[in-house]
């Protein structure tokens, strides 16, 4: 098999990981639209966090802007799934804030607008500062930090799961759509040779499986209990 062959076959394999990245990504925009119908006919909050939601749209901002070509040539798809990530997280901090109690409102806007200076921050660092390879690898180190923050709403979540002994609050599907995205995104990595993409995402691989395994855990521990309840004297 030629080279040429081989390069083209490896290019295909990275464009589609990049891409089932991506598709799998808008599924995981799109899982959280149930908590918030609950949240719309309830009128309220109750215990569900924003917090998972503000970590995801700067992570959003700055991948997007690791993504772009003036940043990093060549991995234009991680920039396109973080556009639309930061329109679906931007919709639901909007309802968040809007059912919230008004401590909460406020807490939530003051950490949303905190992003935006964040982001606002790092576009002008880079530009002013950075030329092409160390811009790319400022950013890109920014983007592996605000991962790894991202991730800190999944550990929130697995306490809250184990403390209550519930899955109510971690929907499945929220669960299946992160790991298969981070799944894909570090095959990506791998095959575009960037570790700056595939550690976080191997971090994250690792995060859903752990997520999925608890409610695979704690859905059978509850189907257990409603087939022999408890008999009280």
């Amino acid at each position: 098999m030629s080279l040429t062959v081989i390069s083209s076959v490896y290019a295909i394999c990275s464009d589609a990981a990049g891409v089932a990245g991506n598709i799998f990504a808008f599924v995981l925009f799109l899982s959280p639209i149930s908590t918030f119908r609950r949240i719309i006919r309830n009128g309220s909050t109750e215990q569900f966090s924003g917090m998972p939601y503000i970590y995801a749209l700067l992570n959003c901002l700055i991948c997007l802007w690791y993504g772009i070509p003036i940043v990093s040539p060549g991995i234009i798809l991680v920039a396109t799934v973080n556009s639309i990530g930061a329109v679906f997280q931007m919709v639901y901090i909007s309802i968040f804030i809007a059912y919230a109690d008004k401590p909460m409102k406020l807490k939530m806007f003051g950490f949303l607008v905190s992003v935006f200076a964040v982001f606002a921050s790092v576009v002008f660092i880079s530009l002013k500062f950075f030329g092409s390879p160390a811009r790319q690898l400022f950013v890109g180190y920014l983007s592996v930090a605000s991962l790894i923050s991202m991730f800190a709403s999944p550990l929130l979540i697995i306490n809250l799961v184990i403390k209550m002994r519930s899955v109510e609050y971690m929907p499945f599907s929220l669960s299946l759509a992160t790991f298969l995205m981070s799944l894909a995104f570090f095959l990506y990595g791998i095959l575009k040779q960037d570790p700056l993409i595939y550690v976080p995402n191997g971090i994250g691989t690792v995060l859903g499986i752990v997520q999925l395994a608890l409610y695979a855990y704690f859905q059978r521990a509850s189907q257990e209990e409603l087939r022999h309840p408890l008999i009280h004297p």
